[in-house]
């Protein structure tokens, strides 16, 4: 499997690795600091299924209603930085117009159908895990997502080529690679099926108009357009 070390590049000087130390002793990446939320979870580009990642999401909560996250493509400290996602609530998703609306996917199948998870510690008690993964769940239910991949690792997966591309996320049984589901699996120890009967008696809901647009047959994706450039 690649990794951010795999990109090519010569090997980091002695003086780089003392130069980054020095930084990083310094100064305070305070943009990172509210960070408080791992979420883990599959993406697949909007204008096609059969392409589907991995995604690790680091999230931070602004306010009550919206959430941004970097994405990894692993938990592991030399993972791919792939993209970011906004996550707004309902209420927020409810006041864009229908054109906006077409950038986002909803959560609900994600959360209720066990793809979406929190990754935990193997040392933390198993009903501590369960009880503070359900909390951040039902509260991600009934939210909506605006998702960028910067790095298309399915085609590229040692440099970041070609333009940034609109994700999408799963609302059906069967969407989902089963060798994606298998992999995480034994990887990271998160199986969808008991994720899935975990929460059997989450409440049902449905995602409102104007999100998911894939379903309709159509989709939208980033395509680059050349332009004239403007000096003043």
């Amino acid at each position: 499997m690649s990794n951010a070390s795999s990109a090519p590049g010569d090997q980091r000087s002695k003086e780089s690795v003392i130069s980054d130390t020095g930084a990083k002793m310094m100064q305070s990446f305070a943009p990172l600091q509210p960070i408080c939320e791992h979420v883990c979870g599959f993406h697949f580009y909007a204008h096609d299924m059969t392409r589907q990642v991995h995604a690790h999401h680091l999230c931070s909560h602004v306010n009550e209603d919206f959430r941004q996250c970097i994405i990894f493509d692993s938990p592991k400290k030399d993972a791919r930085l792939i993209g970011i996602e906004y996550i707004i609530s309902e209420k927020l998703f409810m006041e864009l117009d229908e054109q906006e609306k077409r950038y986002w996917h909803s959560h609900d199948y994600e959360v209720r159908g066990g793809s979406l998870a929190l990754p935990m510690p193997r040392l933390m008690p198993e009903i501590g895990a369960q009880a503070s993964e359900r909390e951040a769940l039902l509260q991600l239910q009934k939210t909506y997502g605006k998702t960028w991949h910067t790095w298309q690792i399915d085609a590229h997966p040692t440099m970041p080529l070609g333009p940034a591309q609109l994700m999408m996320a799963l609302t059906a049984d069967n969407q989902l690679k089963p060798e994606l589901a298998r992999q995480r699996k034994e990887e990271e120890g998160i199986d969808i099926d008991e994720k899935k009967k975990e929460r059997q008696d989450f409440p049902a809901y449905e995602p409102k108009p104007g999100c998911d647009i894939w379903q309709s047959g159509k989709s939208v994706q980033i395509v680059p357009e050349e332009k004239d450039f403007i000096k003043s």
